[in-house]
């Protein structure tokens, strides 16, 4: 017969421990405990809303209305000598809210302190370019659209930076297969030879972790070298010399015999 367990609230005593894990976060000290942050915060409230602040990992944090950020990046430049903007890009949010997370870097080198803007959009909303306050915001905003398909208002020249500009999907996406779809698979073959070519050329691999040894076609098999498309040999070569003949030897010359594994880091 199975003992008895209390039954009483059953739910809050989960029968796995990780059920309800919840990562660490990283720790946050007040902005009051900074005397240059303090002062900062103090002059952005002053003319826009903070809904939240705090200091993580030495840099000063805020999130802020989304229709501020071109007023906020300019008062930041002009004002309190956030001169530098070091990177800006979007975070998927959207399985568990359909938001995207937009950040904005920002340094200021006179004052040798970091202060990272935040604000949440929803699925489909578009961001205002602050291009013609930071011109480094250019390419970052061009591949924000490129990778995550956020559109950016007022951008001088919003196109795809990194992927053909008939691309199918936002690579970045969180549900964007790892792989490739199958647009993916053959865009290379179909652009360059046709799509009546697909059974001549055959699908483009994509798995990086599928590695045959015994395919002498799209693998290098070092040591045991066979020309394309051959049978390839059973050998298998060890390597007991790191360096070549004739190559310039650091010290001594480096081989299998004279390596050492290390039991714990120095």
């Amino acid at each position: 017969m199975r003992p008895y367990s209390d039954k009483q609230n059953v739910q809050a005593k989960s029968y796995y421990s990780d059920r309800f894990f919840k990562a660490p976060q990283v720790p946050r000290d007040k902005v009051s405990s900074d005397k240059v942050f303090n002062e900062d915060l103090k002059s952005v409230k002053e003319k826009f809303k903070v809904s939240e602040s705090y200091i993580e990992k030495g840099q000063l944090v805020l999130i802020i209305e989304p229709t501020d950020i071109k007023a906020l990046m300019k008062h930041l430049k002009e004002q309190l000598s956030y001169d530098f903007m070091c990177e800006m890009s979007a975070v998927d949010f959207l399985a568990q809210s359909d938001q995207f997370e937009i950040f904005y870097q920002m340094l200021s080198i006179k004052k040798k302190k970091r202060l990272r803007v935040k604000y949440k959009i929803n699925n489909g909303d578009a961001v205002e370019s602050i291009v013609s306050v930071f011109n480094s915001a250019n390419w970052a905003e061009r591949e924000m659209y490129d990778m995550f398909g956020i559109y950016v208002n007022n951008h001088p020249y919003l196109k795809r930076l990194i992927m053909p500009d008939d691309w199918t999907g936002y690579p970045l996406l969180k549900t964007y297969p790892l792989i490739g779809d199958e647009a993916a698979q053959w865009y290379e073959i179909d652009t360059i030879f046709g799509k009546e070519h697909r059974e001549v050329v055959g699908p483009e691999i994509r798995d990086t972790k599928r590695v045959d040894p015994k395919d002498t076609t799209q693998f290098s098999r070092v040591g045991a070298e066979v020309p394309y498309g051959a049978k390839p040999t059973n050998e298998k070569t060890n390597f007991s010399e790191f360096q070549e003949d004739g190559g310039v030897p650091f010290i001594t010359r480096f081989t299998k015999d004279r390596q050492k594994t290390l039991k714990s880091r120095k």
